[in-house]
């Protein structure tokens, strides 16, 4: 497995373009709600900022948080902070994650290491998963940034991605997944008949990561709701 060097590119310019929008934001507007229910967009800031520093520890072979109550406390105590501690915080945690990326050897990309509640994945694949906070958690902020921004090369993977994540899901019925290129993706459950969902892959990704209840798809039936990820 080699150094995952595109997606390391990518994260650091998705990572730019977060910093950019937040910064548009004053101190009232942190403390006013983001897309995500029950939280202020401080919420969101502070999340990001402790994902990349949990990130650091799982390449380092430690548990990625304490504990759950500690990863929500950790939130809640930054949420209401000024937006310049928000904006520095979110920077120099990225920047820790980078330069532990830029630590590892080419054997230790394809080590398999811990996430949480049990999950694991190789190496390689952290900076992925580290783009897909990124990138939805700009558009959760509310600042501007919508799912119709997401770029392309972005989505090419989200889709798969998310796919997978719902993969045999007893609550769910096959699933049909269709981009408007002709892409096509399988997911859900084994019984029963298929439902073939079909949009953008901006549309698709919003839907599966729980954004919207499929705005922008057509379905050959019910759209079934998703469980959260």
């Amino acid at each position: 497995m080699t150094r995952p060097a595109a997606d390391l590119t990518a994260l650091q310019d998705a990572t730019d373009r977060f910093l950019v929008t937040a910064g548009t934001l004053d101190d009232a507007a942190v403390e006013r709600p983001s897309r995500l229910p029950g939280w202020t967009r401080g919420h969101v800031l502070a999340h990001l900022a402790r994902n990349a520093d949990a990130l650091v520890n799982v390449l380092a072979g430690r548990p990625m948080y304490a504990s759950a109550e500690a990863r929500d406390a950790d939130i809640e105590r930054g949420a209401g902070r000024p937006v310049a501690d928000h904006l520095a915080d979110v920077r120099e945690s990225a920047a820790r994650l980078a330069g532990a990326a830029a630590a590892l050897t080419e054997e230790q990309w394809d080590a398999t290491v811990e996430l949480r509640n049990g999950v694991t994945d190789l190496a390689s694949a952290i900076p992925f998963r580290r783009w897909v906070e990124v990138e939805l958690h700009h558009v959760d902020l509310d600042a501007g940034h919508t799912l119709d921004d997401l770029p392309g090369a972005f989505t090419d993977g989200a889709v798969p991605y998310l796919a997978r994540r719902f993969a045999g899901h007893p609550e769910l019925p096959p699933l049909r997944l269709t981009a408007e290129d002709g892409r096509t993706w399988s997911s859900g459950g084994s019984e029963g008949e298929p439902v073939h969902v079909s949009g953008s892959p901006q549309a698709l990704t919003g839907w599966l990561s729980g954004r919207t209840g499929g705005g922008g798809l057509t379905a050959s039936g019910p759209l079934p709701a998703l469980p959260a990820l």
